[in-house]
């Protein structure tokens, strides 16, 4: 099993029956889903369903990963890359709000990109963001993502940011710094 680890954090890929309550209680915070264009779970069961058919980790060897602070194994959220209908691979995050502006959401955004370039040599990853979620465009933009273009998602206007290995190699060549 893939495994990803920060100086804080432990990010292993999600596992339906053991993360199940904790995805499901994450979506259903309106605070947390306000910007993701993705509605809540109907049920913890529709939550299961979800991602006991989730495929990435088979199909590409990535996918969101399930993210846990280290120093008390607590659940935070979730972290990755994932591989769209374009073939474009996108990192996306999310996390319980009493964990936001901690640093997570770059930490473990930071552990995906290196397993990206590294590992799995990907030659660009994307992010996309609502122009309201400037949050997570702090995020994109203190990883060292470049704006890519506007877009729209689902009727909202919003941007998409990138960052290829050329870059990645580059701006890491002496290692993350926070």
């Amino acid at each position: 099993m893939i495994e990803l680890e920060t100086s804080r954090l432990i990010m292993r890929p999600i596992i339906a029956k053991k993360d199940n309550l904790y995805l499901y209680e994450l979506n259903i915070d309106p605070e947390v889903t306000k910007y993701t264009g993705n509605g809540p779970f109907d049920s913890e069961e529709d939550c299961f369903k979800f991602y006991s058919e989730y495929n990435q980790y088979e199909k590409y060897k990535m996918g969101r990963f399930s993210v846990f602070l280290k120093k008390d194994d607590s659940f935070l959220g979730w972290c990755g890359l994932k591989k769209g209908e374009d073939g474009l691979v996108d990192l996306g995050y999310r996390f319980f709000k009493k964990h936001w502006n901690h640093g997570y959401a770059t930490e473990s955004s930071m552990a995906s990109l290196k397993y990206g370039f590294i590992d799995l040599n990907l030659d660009e990853i994307i992010a996309k963001a609502i122009n309201e979620n400037t949050a997570s465009i702090k995020v994109m933009k203190k990883l060292g993502m470049q704006y890519l273009e506007n877009t729209s998602f689902d009727g909202q206007s919003g941007v998409i940011y990138q960052m290829t290995s050329d870059e990645y190699f580059e701006i890491y060549k002496d290692g993350f710094i926070g």
